[in-house]
């Protein structure tokens, strides 16, 4: 039995408190809850705020404290009508597109899609091929427009659904469609001499 007062976090099967217990306790003030919903989700959204605001971690970091915040301060509201990652996201999203109304658009430093390539060992040539691929992937994202560059980061880098998308960017399912479709059609455009 815990001796101080806060709340005890429902567990799974294998010992973890799923997102939903997790936001029950921090709504009646459990610090830890909150926390473990900081260390699950922000990862993710540090990664999502970094694409978006052009590579900065600093800007990425400023755009997640402030989402998280936001979220604490505002978790009474969460109604559960999506996940609370959809949720996070939604405020990470709402943050970034502040932060980016009050700057100049930049390129963006995409280091993950630079992990997706594997290193090609003692082959130099593989090495700059791989090199200017990921150059090209880089330029193609920073021309996309910017509702088409978020749709494709959180469909194809996150694994979002469409619904989850829409929430996230405050949208319909059939805008992110049209998003998704023109933002690819763009990116096999510009990455055709790479097929």
């Amino acid at each position: 039995m815990p001796t101080d007062h806060s709340p005890v976090v429902a567990q799974d099967d294998t010992g973890v408190a799923s997102d939903v217990a997790l936001v029950r306790a921090a709504r009646l003030g459990d610090d830890d809850a909150f926390g473990a919903l900081v260390d699950r989700h922000g990862p993710s959204m540090l990664r999502y705020a970094r694409r978006l605001v052009g590579g900065s971690e600093a800007d990425a970091g400023e755009v997640v404290q402030e989402a998280f915040i936001s979220a604490w301060r505002s978790l009474d509201t969460f109604r559960g009508d999506s996940s609370i990652r959809t949720w996070l996201f939604r405020l990470v999203h709402r943050r970034a597109v502040d932060l980016q109304r009050h700057r100049r658009p930049t390129p963006i430093d995409d280091e993950l899609i630079s992990r997706v390539i594997e290193a090609s060992g003692d082959n130099p040539l593989q090495d700059v091929l791989d090199a200017e691929l990921l150059e090209a992937l880089q330029r193609a994202l920073d021309e996309l427009p910017w509702n088409q560059r978020a749709a494709w980061l959180l469909r194809e880098v996150e694994g979002l659904g469409y619904e989850e998308i829409a929430r996230t960017m405050g949208t319909t399912v059939g805008s992110v469609r049209g998003h998704l479709h023109r933002g690819r059609r763009q990116l096999a455009e510009r990455m055709a001499r790479w097929r």
